[in-house]
């Protein structure tokens, strides 16, 4: 079965002279999906980009903790391990080569929250099965690791 996706984005960069000069533009965008609210973008400071927009590293860091995070709550449901509480912190690298460069990794640091202490170790094997579920993470060419976290309830994750 195929699905399909689709967006508008839209540069809000021209200041007047387009892009005359690597210092002439900002890069600011607009991504609009129907019946979402709009998402400002733009590039990572580093490459002149505005640091209150978000960048295209950080949406593709986003997009896998999230997929990873959907496809872990469906085979939490699958395996009988009740999520009371999840939250990541992924982190990522990339090189730069020439003016390209490509991710090289990147790490999803999970965190946990099941219902009892005897859901705790199904809920950390479970984040392989997760992880090889996710639509995402399957369609990148760099290794995507977890060092995820699980603790029984009511244990606070701070």
């Amino acid at each position: 079965m195929e699905h399909h996706y689709e967006l508008g984005i839209t540069w809000q960069g021209n200041r007047g002279t387009g892009t005359s000069g690597y210092r002439d533009y900002a890069r600011d965008v607009v991504l609009r999906a129907s019946g979402k609210p709009e998402l400002a973008g733009s590039a990572d400071p580093t490459f002149r980009g505005d640091a209150s927009r978000w960048n295209p590293e950080e949406l593709l860091l986003a997009a896998l903790a999230q997929c990873h995070l959907l496809s872990y709550l469906h085979s939490a449901v699958n395996h009988g391990v009740v999520v009371t509480a999840y939250d990541d912190t992924p982190v990522g690298t990339m090189e730069q080569v020439g003016q390209g460069g490509r991710f090289t990794s990147v790490a999803l640091r999970p965190r946990v929250v099941v219902a009892s202490p005897d859901q705790v170790e199904t809920a950390l094997a479970i984040h392989r099965e997760a992880s090889e579920n996710c639509f995402i993470a399957a369609s990148v060419n760099f290794p995507v690791t977890h060092e995820p976290t699980v603790v029984a309830s009511p244990v606070d994750l701070g």
